[in-house]
Parts: structure tokens; sequence; C-alpha cells
């Protein structure tokens, strides 16, 4: 299973490289898409005070950024899980932006509809990605097992110590009645 993995992390990926690379290097053809998200986001931004800017063009060049970083780690095998996370993450506002099917007239609603469909199932590889323990058990299951096992070895012991007790207490008796 691990050849079919690998590759189908390497195809889920190389989208989110390959569009992030190109929007970052052009990020003026998605600010105007972008700012039906950026102007709701942005002053939520500004109020938490960070230092993140909140301007479309910033906000564009980061995600696109962050979907090649994302996008190289999920392709390549390393922390999989957090980069299918991010990746999600960040496709779920470009969806919202990019391809409100809902809003758009009748002759353009089709082909954003089917986008918007593509991008819920690269959505679902994506939650596929950041559940799958690639055939090993997951930290619950292993954490479950771990206590479940040192209750066990515990009242082991514990019937250990009582047999133990009992066989020391049958023979100080037994050595009491002992002559000499």
């Amino acid at each position: 299973m691990k050849p079919v993995r690998a590759a189908a992390r390497a195809m889920l990926g190389a989208i989110f490289v390959v569009s992030g690379a190109r929007i970052a290097l052009n990020p003026d053809s998605k600010v105007d898409q972008a700012k039906r998200v950026t102007d709701q986001v942005g002053p939520l931004i500004e109020k938490l005070d960070t230092r993140l800017p909140s301007d479309a063009r910033t906000l564009v060049r980061l995600k696109a950024a962050s979907d090649v970083a994302a996008g190289l780690m999920l392709a390549t095998g390393r922390f999989t899980r957090p980069a299918a996370l991010v990746l999600a993450a960040g496709i779920v506002p470009t969806t919202v932006a990019g391809h409100p099917f809902w809003s758009m007239p009748k002759q353009e609603r089709e082909q954003h509809q089917i986008h918007f469909l593509k991008n819920l199932g690269l959505l679902g590889g994506l939650l596929l990605a950041a559940v799958d323990t690639q055939g090993q058990p997951g930290l619950r299951y292993r954490t479950s097992h771990a206590v479940e096992r040192s209750q066990r070895s515990a009242r082991r012991a514990l019937r250990t110590a009582r047999r133990e007790a009992k066989i020391a207490a049958l023979s100080a008796a037994a050595a009491r009645k002992l002559p000499g």
C-alpha cells in the first residue's frame, strides 16, 4: 500500500505546488477574486492586532507560499498530516472566493459549479490524507491500549504481591511452630 500512498500524495500535492507557484509569481491575477474573502477577514486580522498583513495582495501571496510549502511536504511524504491540514484550511476560502457559482450568471454558473465540486473533491482527499496513519495505529488507539496494558500489569502485580504475602505469612506461621 505504501507505493499507492506515495503516488496519491504526490498527485494531490502537485496541484497545490504548481498553482501556488503561479500565483506567487503573479498574485495580481487572483487579488480581485480574493477580495471577496479578504475584505471580510482583513478587519478581523486588524482587530487581533497581529503582525499579519491584511491587504488582499499580500494575503494571496502568503496563501500561495503556504500552498507551495505544504504541497511539497505532502508530495514528498514529510509531515503529511499537518501539510494536508494546512492545504485543507486554505482550500475553503479559495473555493468560496474563486467559485461562487450561486452568484454567477446562468452562462458561467455551470463551469464555476464544476470547479467548486472539484475543490470539494480535493478537500475530501486532503481530509483523508490528514487522518491517514499510514497503516499504523493512531495516537488514540496506542494511548488507550497502553493504558489497558498498564492496568493489566498493575492488577497482575497486585495479585502476585498478595500471593507472595500469603505464602510469606504461611511460611512464618509454619516457622513459629518448628522447635528450636
